[in-house]
Order: structure tokens, then sequence, then C-alpha cells
């Protein structure tokens, strides 16, 4: 038996090294790198020096359809979108490991993600060549600045499972826009921070599936996630920090969460475990806002949209820490808020609302600046079939009450707590069909009482007990000035 000895002696070399190795030495063949590592074959070389325009050599690497794209660490300079077709050049990853920044010098997406998924997340309605070779597109560890006013960082549309991790995006127009058609799209552990638009931009989208989980988003100037003219289902954004998404400068008003039903629809969202805070200087700011009035369907009458859960956050310092209008189907639980410098929930022609087990404390700890001159206070208008089970309020208000209720039907309210408040604890205006029981209720000052009415209400009180305090009883029970 004659055996090549060469050719077994290079097998057993390959075969005893290191997996990471053959792995790496792999995507260095294939991977754009500096001018000087002779092993790239690519006809045009990135020189990763931030000076020279990068641009063709990076597009020649995913036109060549390579593949998996390993940056080399480097600032690439880029003067039009890198566009990434996936239809033409098949499954395509982008890697920078933490060491690369994209500088966007012109106009467009860093990045443009374009595929041809015109189905929903049904399996069925996948076609195959999306699976062979558009799914699952993948950007990771890499940092992207804009140098011109009408950069963005990435742009994605007809995609199936895109996924965005470990990114920088800053100094751009939008972080993030998805648009047109996408289908299971995941946002995590990036840093969308100090753009002139907004973090996560929903744009002319239908986009079914989509989470944003574990990223900083802020400083964004247009607002921090943001859905507009779109259909969006089965939005959830998790253990986010979401802050400052305001331009404070007389612009038009936004939110650090905006849904914006106008003429499109968002429905199925889940807003869980964040911290969302600032900025309260900004015209009519909101921490979460859901508003506008649907497309209409043919078979309801109905022009809500909702199904929406918001729980466990930490909300503040903005004029509405909630905003509310013309939803239907809320749940709002285990939240904790605080300085709503107009009110902390503002609800107008709402239905289906269950409010339960939220805090919304004046905490002296923050009354540092103007902290102490927040309004607070909730605001129900033209609300229908909703519940408030088991709320603390805590401090002073510059409302006509703790709690105004206006136009209202159905209200079930039991187990409150209200306390050091100076004004009225309930304020109901043409309440229809309530009842108000088994609350709690402590108020500071002469002008503090439990119940105010006005015009014709149908409200049943039972079992509230209602005590009034002085400035000293107040120390007494919580040595807090109010």
């Amino acid at each position: 038996m004659n055996i090549n000895r060469p050719l077994l002696l290079f097998a057993f070399t390959l075969w005893t090294l290191p997996s990471s190795l053959l792995i790496a030495q792999t995507v260095e063949n294939a991977r754009p790198a500096h001018a000087n590592d002779a092993r790239t074959s690519l006809p045009h070389q990135p020189v990763g020096d931030g000076v020279a325009d990068d641009t063709m050599a990076i597009q020649a690497a995913v036109d060549r359809s390579t593949g998996s794209l390993r940056f080399a660490p480097g600032v690439y300079r880029l003067t039009r979108p890198i566009v990434i077709d996936l239809d033409r050049v098949g499954w395509t990853s982008l890697h920078g490991d933490g060491v690369v920044r994209f500088v966007m010098t012109g106009p467009g997406p860093a990045i443009q993600f374009t595929g041809t998924h015109d189905g929903t997340a049904s399996p069925s309605t996948v076609r195959p060549g999306v699976w062979d070779r558009q799914r699952a597109p993948l950007i990771d560890g890499i940092e992207i600045v804009g140098k011109h006013p009408e950069a963005d960082g990435i742009e994605a549309s007809g995609t199936m499972q895109l996924t965005m991790t470990r990114l920088v995006i800053r100094n751009s127009r939008h972080a993030i826009r998805l648009t047109g058609r996408n289908r299971n799209v995941t946002i995590g552990q990036c840093h969308l921070y100090e753009n002139a638009g907004i973090g996560v931009l929903m744009e002319d989208l239908n986009l079914h599936q989509i989470n944003i989980a574990n990223c900083h988003i802020s400083y964004n100037q247009g607002g921090g996630v943001v859905s507009r003219r779109s259909e969006i289902r089965n939005l959830q954004i998790g253990t986010c920090d979401i802050e400052g998404n305001h331009a404070g400068d007389g612009s038009p008003a936004t939110a650090n969460i905006l849904l914006d039903s106008n003429d499109a629809s968002v429905a199925e969202v889940a807003i869980v475990g964040c911290t969302i805070q600032h900025t309260h200087e900004a015209t009519d700011s909101a921490n979460i806002r859901i508003t506008g009035i649907p497309e209409a369907r043919s078979f309801t009458q109905d022009r809500r949209v909702g199904n929406i859960t918001i729980a466990n956050n930490v909300l503040s310092d903005v004029q509405f820490n909630i905003d509310l209008e013309d939803v239907r189907g809320i749940t709002i639980s285990g939240n904790t808020m605080w300085k709503g410098y107009e009110a902390n929930l503002r609800a107008k022609n709402c239905r289906e609302i269950a409010l339960s087990g939220n805090l919304y404390d004046r905490n002296p700890q923050y009354h540092y600046g103007d902290g102490a001159d927040a309004k607070l206070g909730m605001i129900l208008e033209g609300c229908g079939n909703l519940t408030l089970n088991g709320e603390v309020f805590q401090g002073i208000v510059h409302q006509d009450a703790v709690v105004e209720l206006a136009d209202c039907e159905g209200v079930s309210i039991s187990g409150c707590v209200l306390a050091n408040f100076n004004r009225a604890a309930f304020r109901m205006k043409d309440v229809r069909f309530s009842s108000i029981s088994n609350c709690l209720i402590s108020g500071l000052g002469d002008e503090s009482v439990a119940f105010a009415k006005v015009g014709e209400n149908d409200v049943v009180l039972r079992n509230n007990r209602f005590r009034k305090l002085t400035q000293e009883d107040t120390h007494e029970i919580t040595d807090d000035r109010q």
C-alpha cells in the first residue's frame, strides 16, 4: 500500500490545530483587512485608516458572495451605502468584534439590507429562495458614526430573521430604520446614542415579531423607539435603558417610546422591565406615548388598537410618563413613576384598561432643581371599562385631584392608597355606572378632600376611609418633606 507521506502529514497537522485557528484562517482569507495583509485575495483592499474611501472594497467583498465578513481593527470610511442584496449575494454576516468603526460620510444608511421576503412569519409563507439565500442576515460588534446630515446607521427591508447585536450607532440621523416588509427582527445589546433623529425607526413598515432587548437607546433627538405609518404586531421591548430621546428646543413632540397608529395600526405590544426617563424640558414629552386612529376594518366599527402590556418599568422626568389615546385593551402593572410634570398618566378615549400595583410617588430625594414642581396625578377622560386596583399614590399634586375622572363609564376602583395629597383624592365629572371601594385616603392640609363631584355622577362609594393630616402628622409618619 503506497502512502503519500507529505499529504498524510499535512492532514494530521490540520486535525491537530485548534478549531478556533482553523476558523480564523478560513475567515481571514475572505475578509476585508488592512492593505498590508497579503493573505487577502480581494480585488480592492480596504485600508481602514479613516482617510481612504473603503466603500468600493467592502461592496466588492459583499458582491463576491463572501458570506461572513470579519473586519480587521480599523476605521473604514464610507461615502455611499453598502448594499447587501440578499437574493443576489446569499447569506451574509458582518462582524467587527468591537474593534471596527464605519464612518458614513455620505447620505443614506451605512449598511442597507434588502431582501425579497413578502410572506408572514408563518413557515408556509416563506419561499424556498428566502431560506436558501436570505435567511438570518447578521451584523455584530461594529460601530457606525455619521458624518453627514442625512447619514443613517442601518436600514432593512424585505428581510427574514435579521439580527443586529452589540452595535454602537451614534451621530447619525436615524440609528436603525426598518421599512417595507420585515419579519422576525432581533435588536439586542446595542447602544443607539446621540443621533439627530430616532434610535429605532419603524416607518412605512409591515412588521410582525420584533424583539428589542438589553439596549441603551439614549439622546436621540427625534425619539427612542418610534413607529409611524406602519402595521406593527408582536413588538417586545424589554430590559432596556431608554432616556433623553427629545430635542428640548421647541421641536415637535416625541417620546422615548412613541407608537403612532394614525392611518396604520400598532398592537400586541409588551414593554417590560425598562428604565425610561427624561426630558421634561422638551415640549409635550412622554416616556411612553401610544396614540392614533388606525385604518378602518371592514368587520368592525371600532377604530382603537391595543392588546398592550406595560409592566415593571421605572418611569420619570417627562411631561407625561404614560400618555394614551384611542387605545383598547391595555394592562399597566407594577410600574414605578414619578416626576410627571403634567401628569404621571393620561388616557383619553381608551377602553378595557387594567391598572394594578403601580406606584406614583413624589419622592423627596428627587426634589432637586424644579422636581417639586411636577404636577403628577392621573387623568382619565372619555374612558370606559377600566379598573384601578392596589395602586399607591403619594405626595401633593398640582392638579385638581390625584385621580381625575371625566366622562367615564364602568370604572371600578378598589384597594388603593392615596397618601399626603393636598387637593381631592378623586374628582368625578359625569362618571357613570362606577364604584370606589376599600381605599385608604390621607389628605394633607385644609383643601384636601376624599371626593369631589362635578355634574351628574353615578358612583357608589363603599368602605373607604379618609383622614386629614397636618404637616406635623406627616413628619411623624414619614419623616420626609412632601
